[in-house]
């Protein structure tokens, strides 16, 4: 739908037209009329800020009010209006989310609104907004230069300058390049407060980055798990410290204090770029594997009885969602562009090179197999990047998906956790027994959900179908399963050279 002045709400189809003036300040001033609690405004209602917000508003230890707020835009605008009528924008497997939201919604203590005029009232504003990397790659996933443009941070840090209190405490959560909470955030924040004539020695700046895992664990993600924070100084540090104390259980999971926001900043790149390069080296051992007649998946689990090597990565078919494709690049972005250095991080660089062409590979890996693929009926079973999680954002299944399109090929979309793919604009069917009884060709099983390994109605769907090719792209299925399917069709999995 090409309507640009409409949000439309992905989760139940409702259409709400945008406003042109956005005024809330008699709804806020009555949300906040209603106690004396301190007021938190989560700036940002994506995957991490509209979760924050739950967490913000089933305090451990403490009690709040909490407004989320996001932009006016078809794109966000929907997930506001969504919030207030009772439908949260998220849709994951962790059932904490529902019970956080119906639990916020009796206490009467979350909003959403797209007025600025709520930083005015926070007491505690925590920035959740998105931070891009402009990638420049080609069709076949190949990055030939990226950029960083800070544009947007700098206005969303701006429209907190100019309505906050002068002693409000900002804790930034957003993934950064190193140096953006001292170089960019904090001189922002003075200018504003004194162009306002407010002191500039009450706000407390500090920066925590969230582990955020979509998924059955979503809550415990952020309530239940180790927290990394600093400050721009001690106070604020210490401010920081006393507001997660209050949302996060620390006497299971203690905080830990760096000695300033760039180390903070420094530990989320550094950590995701880890990451990423476990999984970039886990896909030459892949190709090896396959090369070589060998079950990698069996070969990782023997190596991960030891305790030093549980994080190794099994192969698959790419890396998605927002922090492992670009988290490099920001490091590397930040520490030529905010400290001047003449080198750039050159192997984190190339995982990301590496990983960002997987899903190519998947395809030449299905294109061995099947020479011609002109209107051959493909199932790709998932199109979010990650198990248990509605969230396409980077998807490798989006390339992939693209590739076999420019193939000619036929698509069906299969996904329990997506209705509408947005970034693509296509609908997927959520119901596993109808897509399963189409006359397919292909069946690509591309995210793992846990409903595709417990479904045993999936494989007896799949022996029902006729001379059907099967592409197992992240080791879906065990021994028995697969030699019950040999019995019948093709099947080949990426990473497992023992099946002839």
């Amino acid at each position: 739908m090409k309507c640009y002045d409409k949000s439309v709400n992905p989760i139940n189809g409702k259409e709400y037209s945008i406003p042109s003036i956005i005024d809330d300040r008699e709804i806020i001033d009555r949300f906040i009329a209603k106690t004396s609690k301190p007021v938190v405004v989560v700036q940002g209602l994506g995957f991490v800020g509209s979760v924050m917000s739950l967490v913000c508003a089933n305090a451990i230890n403490g009690e709040y009010l909490v407004i989320g707020v996001d932009l006016p835009t078809k794109n966000t605008y929907w997930k506001i209006k969504s919030i207030n009528e009772g439908v949260f924008p998220v849709i994951a497997s962790d059932p904490k989310i529902d019970e956080f939201y119906i639990s916020a919604k009796e206490k009467g203590n979350i909003l959403a609104t797209s007025d600025s005029y709520a930083y005015s009232k926070a007491d505690i504003i925590i920035v959740d907004i998105n931070l891009d990397v402009d990638k420049q790659s080609d069709f076949f996933g190949e990055l030939n230069d990226f950029d960083v443009d800070l544009t947007s941070f700098k206005k969303a840090i701006k429209v907190i300058g100019e309505n906050c209190k002068e002693d409000v405490l900002i804790l930034i959560e957003t993934t950064v390049p190193p140096g953006t909470s001292r170089k960019v955030a904090y001189p922002i924040i003075k200018d504003c407060l004194n162009m306002r004539k407010l002191s500039i020695n009450k706000f407390k700046l500090g920066h925590s980055y969230e582990r955020v895992m979509p998924g059955p664990d979503y809550i415990d993600s952020i309530q239940n798990f180790y927290r990394v924070y600093s400050g721009i100084n001690t106070e604020s540090a210490d401010a920081v410290e006393e507001f997660l104390k209050t949302i996060i259980s620390i006497k299971k999971y203690p905080l830990t204090r760096l000695g300033n926001t760039n180390a903070t900043e420094m530990a989320k790149v550094l950590e995701n770029s880890y990451r990423a390069m476990n999984i970039a080296f886990a896909v030459e051992w892949s190709r090896f594997a396959e090369e070589s007649g060998v079950n990698l998946y069996e070969v990782v689990d023997a190596i991960r009885m030891r305790p030093t090597h549980k994080n190794l990565m099994y192969p698959g078919i790419g890396v998605g969602g927002y922090c492992l494709t670009k988290d490099p690049l920001l490091a590397s972005w930040a520490k030529q562009s905010l400290f001047n250095s003449s080198e750039p991080l050159n192997q984190s660089i190339e995982g990301v090179k590496i990983n960002d062409k997987m899903p190519l590979y998947a395809f030449k890996f299905l294109k061995k197999e099947i020479k011609d693929l002109k209107d051959k009926k493909i199932l790709l079973l998932g199109v979010s990047y990650r198990s248990d999680v509605g969230d396409t954002r980077y998807s490798p299944v989006e390339p992939f998906y693209k590739y076999l399109i420019k193939d000619g090929a036929k698509i069906i979309l299969h996904d329990p956790f997506v209705k509408f793919w947005e970034e693509l604009r296509v609908d997927v069917f959520q119901n596993i027994n109808k897509v399963l009884k189409n006359d397919l060709n292909i069946v690509v099983i591309t995210t793992a959900h846990s409903c595709y390994k417990d479904s045993r109605d999936i494989l007896e769907l799949i022996l029902k179908q006729n001379n059907l090719f099967i592409l197992d792209t992240v080791g879906l299925f065990n021994n028995e399963e697969i030699n019950k399917i040999k019995s019948k069709h093709r099947i080949r999995i990426i990473g497992r050279g023992d099946i002839n």
